[in-house]
């Protein structure tokens, strides 16, 4: 079979395919339904006898698909008589015969299937296009004699060794790139297959068919081998479904018939736990489905609230999934069924809160399985494996704590402590979206909780967090195992502020001390998982009114943030800017408060903070962008004032004290603090212009991250107060990166922060000598808008956001063009007069039509905000251009600013 492909290797992709698919059913026809070679032959015959006579192209060419089928019949009946003849002749007993042609049939299949699993290996891309011929469409249950696919192969040849290469070729297609070709497929009930269908729909009809041929399988198959391969090819199927495209039941189908291949056992002994774990591995991918289900979701509440509530049930997924992680003795299946808890507590949380008594007794159970007793076998001889195994087990029932608890706390991720100011202009505020954060339970299917829920639910979580504070971390928190002590400090990193300040005072402490602790010890792992709980911890609001809690956080991410290991620089450096943010939120609160992170102790703190996230600027990508937060952060708060005032003193050389606030300090307090802080900084007054250097450099040398971090850093540094931007030397620099970055960036998320960080400055003297070139910059590119190129599909999302912030920041800049008497300005305002008039007026009529339409209240005041904007800045341009002598285009203004009226 391989030499005949060799020899046809001119041939492409699809004519192997469709040469090999012949072969999937050779030897299976009955003797009935072959032709014999006479006929053939006479076919042949009369066909070239007749060949002299004249034929129109288009007879030609059917003429020639009719020879070519028939000579392929011819081919296989005298292969098959020819064969059956030789093996006659052998012997005169029919059945070694028939064996020995059966034999000779499969190994001619079997090549056959192993030729297009080659093919599929060697450019799994390219091979996709051959699905709609390889797979089935339709009824993957009924035998057929023509139109023989690989499910065909798998579920009825009667060669095991040819359904085991059917089932390792279904593998290869399914494996690689096929999963995110396949996220184009869409199954409606009404449609069928035809001769014009489109892909979508043939791929949805292909994996339904997949789904059901592979769960019948399951169902049915006895021989093991085949029935591991068959869970695979389900795993493989799940994970490249997009069931949101597919029937609504069918993923809870899967997890119903997975379940009940468990329930009803495997039948070998000596293949059970490894079957066991394969089918437990299926329930952990398709729980792990996102979005979630709901259909999924109701049988899981269902079965929870009937089942644990009564204390009665013994079957379903959720008692399985449980009963098996505590089957200790066969560590393979207890991981497994861990994991699927863990991605059930993630991706159905409301589950957690109806069988919590039960996960909470598992994982008791499991944390106590004789720690120090190598006799119990965990799966290996040797004591050395035992406890690794151990570990990897306590671990995971960790992680499933870990996932429950947050589900009951309502983790969404870090308390979001920013003032961003995309939430600022009534045009951006309804187009910002929600972050997703990855760690956080997916809450999608869950209904919003009113105020009263919310109070019962902190409390129920405040509960569940102190018994495993009192029953499970003792245990966990000092143990041996660094695997175990990183995954228990992990837990604290769920947490969310309601939840810790609603425990006792004894418990918050634990939850504080355990994890400065954790943070100098000696082992990575551990010390990255402390420094993430705390970067989580110091988010929340008044933690830092005690100096000392301030202090061992500071030390300890400091501490880290110098260490070799990049992972844990990565953790340490998001801690860093966690707290950074929050000083700036205290400062902001609660200023110079005696108990306050304000005071006179915390000063000497801001200097190390800055220093650290300076030098953290040259290193990793990821560390690069939380130390420029971090520094952004401290830009936003700190009172910049000139030292000297003589010439001689160069601008940006800018001491740092906090920002009062307007409170009236003495000249006395004034000058404590201000001695204060230049002690601590040890003479470094030039970490302003160090941190502007540092933020243009990130812009060139770091990722997307970076460049969006930067522009958000650099919004912050333009919104303190105290900063004279238009005296920067700097300044004109980093307008101009703002504006490159908006004009060339691929990435919409950099450009919609590049253009917000633009509308940051207040007064057309901040923006100093730049304001030409952001005005100029800004509207060229709105202009332009429309011929934009959108580079990645993930930016069409963020296509509207941009279009919003964009139309923002220009009525900002034009709204103080009145200010300026530049003439470049008011000669640029004149020659785009008509695209502003036109402009405008498109932006009013989106907004009669809104306001027209909106019924909500909220939705009003919107509207009414950015009609004032939108007057705003057209009576601005009528000053303008009133007095630039202008008065024609005024007076078009004027028309459009009495339309806003």
């Amino acid at each position: 079979m391989h030499f005949i492909i060799l020899i046809h290797c001119g041939m492409q992709v699809a004519g192997y395919v469709a040469a090999l698919r012949v072969f999937f059913h050779y030897g299976l026809t009955n003797k009935s339904h072959l032709g014999s070679t006479s006929k053939n032959l006479n076919f042949a015959e009369s066909s070239k006898s007749k060949s002299s006579r004249y034929k129109p192209p288009h007879l030609r060419k059917k003429l020639l698909e009719n020879i070519q089928l028939k000579d392929e019949e011819s081919l296989l009946s005298s292969h098959h008589e020819l064969s059956l003849s030789s093996d006659s002749d052998c012997s005169d007993n029919d059945g070694p015969a028939t064996d020995a042609c059966n034999h000779h049939f499969a190994k001619a299949r079997l090549g056959a299937i192993v030729c297009i699993q080659d093919l599929c290996r060697a450019d799994p891309k390219l091979f996709t296009a051959q699905w709609t011929m390889l797979l089935p469409s339709s009824d993957v249950l009924s035998q057929r004699k023509y139109g023989t696919t690989l499910m065909s192969c798998l579920l009825f040849d009667p060669s095991l060794k040819v359904r085991i290469a059917a089932a390792s070729t279904v593998m290869a297609m399914l494996d690689g790139p096929a999963s995110v070709f396949l996220q184009v497929a869409e199954f409606r009930e009404s449609s069928r297959c035809g001769s014009f269908t489109a892909l979508s729909s043939s791929l949805g009809h292909i994996l339904m068919q997949l789904h059901s041929g592979t769960l019948y399988l399951i169902k049915h198959e006895t021989h093991n081998r085949l029935l591991a391969l068959s869970f695979r090819i389900l795993m493989l199927l799940i994970s490249s479904t997009p069931y949101s495209r597919m029937s609504a039941e069918l993923l809870s189908t899967v997890i119903s018939s997975v379940q009940a291949r468990i329930d009803d056992g495997f039948p070998l002994r000596s293949d059970r736990n490894s079957l066991l774990a394969a089918a437990i591995n299926c329930l952990t991918v398709a729980l792990s489905v996102s979005p979630s289900s709901v259909h999924v979701y109701n049988f899981l509440i269902v079965e929870a609230s009937t089942g644990f509530v009564d204390g009665q049930r013994e079957s379903g997924v959720l008692y399985t999934l449980l009963h098996y992680s505590k089957q200790l003795t066969s560590a393979s299946v207890s991981l497994e069924a861990l994991q699927a808890l863990k991605a059930m507590a993630h991706n159905y949380p409301n589950t957690t809160v109806l069988c919590w008594e039960q996960v909470s007794s598992t994982i008791y159970r499991i944390l106590k399985f004789s720690p120090d007793d190598p006799a119990r076998s965990w799966g290996g001889n040797v004591e050395h494996t035992i406890g690794a195994i151990r570990e990897r087990v306590m671990a995971a029932g960790i992680k499933v704590l870990d996932e429950c608890l947050r589900a009951i706390s309502g983790f969404k991720g870090t308390e979001d402590l920013s003032s961003d100011k995309l939430l600022d202009s009534p045009f951006t505020s309804d187009y910002v979206k929600t972050k997703a954060v990855s760690s956080a339970p997916v809450y999608g299917l869950e209904s919003p909780a009113s105020t009263e829920d919310e109070s019962k639910m902190c409390v129920l979580a405040s509960e569940r967090w102190s018994e495993a504070i009192v029953k499970h971390m003792p245990m966990i928190i000092q143990h041996s195992s660094a695997m175990v002590r990183a995954a228990s400090i992990t837990c604290f990193a769920g947490m969310t502020s309601s939840v810790f300040f609603s425990l006792p005072k004894d418990k918050q402490d634990f939850c504080i001390r355990s994890s400065i602790d954790t943070a100098l010890s000696d082992v990575p792992s551990v010390r990255s998982a402390a420094c993430r709980a705390i970067g989580v911890i110091a988010c929340f609001p008044e933690i830092f009114h005690s100096t000392e809690i301030l202090e061992k956080f500071i030390q300890a991410a400091e501490h880290n943030a110098h260490d070799s290991l990049v992972s844990v620089r990565i953790a340490a450096s998001w801690a860093l800017a966690n707290i950074c943010d929050s000083i700036r939120h205290c400062i902001d609160a609660q200023p110079f408060e005696t108990d306050s992170i304000a005071s006179r102790e915390g000063v000497r703190f801001i200097p190390l903070l800055a220093d650290c996230a300076l030098q953290l600027t040259s290193d990793n990508d990821k560390v690069k962008a939380n130390a420029v937060r971090a520094l952004g952060n401290l830009a936003r708060f700190v009172q910049f004032t000139n030292q000297l005032t003589a010439r001689r003193e160069p601008i940006d050389c800018m001491a740092s004290t906090l920002i009062d606030d307007g409170q009236n300090l003495s000249k006395d307090d004034l000058n404590e603090r201000s001695d204060s802080f230049r002690s601590a900084s040890s003479g470094n007054f030039h970490w302003l212009g160090k941190m502007v250097q540092a933020f243009l450099s990130c812009v060139t040398t770091g990722n997307v991250k970076v460049q969006w971090n930067v522009c958000h850093a650099l919004s912050n540094l333009f919104s303190n107060k105290t900063l004279k931007l238009q005296d920067m030397d700097w300044a004109p620099s980093v307008f101009s990166i703002l504006l490159l970055l908006l004009r060339d960036s691929s990435n919409f998320k950099i450009r919609i922060q590049a253009a917000a960080a633009l509308a940051v400055p207040e007064s057309i003297n901040d923006y100093g000598r730049s304001y030409y070139d952001v005005l100029q910059g800004v509207e060229h590119i709105l202009e332009n808008f429309s011929r934009d190129q959108i580079s990645a599909p993930s930016n069409f999302k963020y296509l509207l956001a941009l279009e919003k912030q964009l139309t923002s920041t220009m009525l900002h800049v034009l709204g103080l063009a009145s200010r300026t008497d530049h003439q470049a300005v008011q000669d640029f305002l004149v020659k785009k007069a008509s695209f502003l008039v036109d402009w405008l007026k498109g932006l009013c009529s989106s907004l009669e039509e809104t306001g027209s339409s909106a019924v909500e209240t909220t939705s009003v005041a919107s509207v009414n905000l950015k009609k004032d904007v939108v007057s705003r800045t057209v009576r601005s341009l009528i000053e303008l251009y009133e007095i630039s002598n202008h008065n024609s285009v005024a007076q078009r203004f004027g028309r459009l600013a009495n339309g806003l009226l």
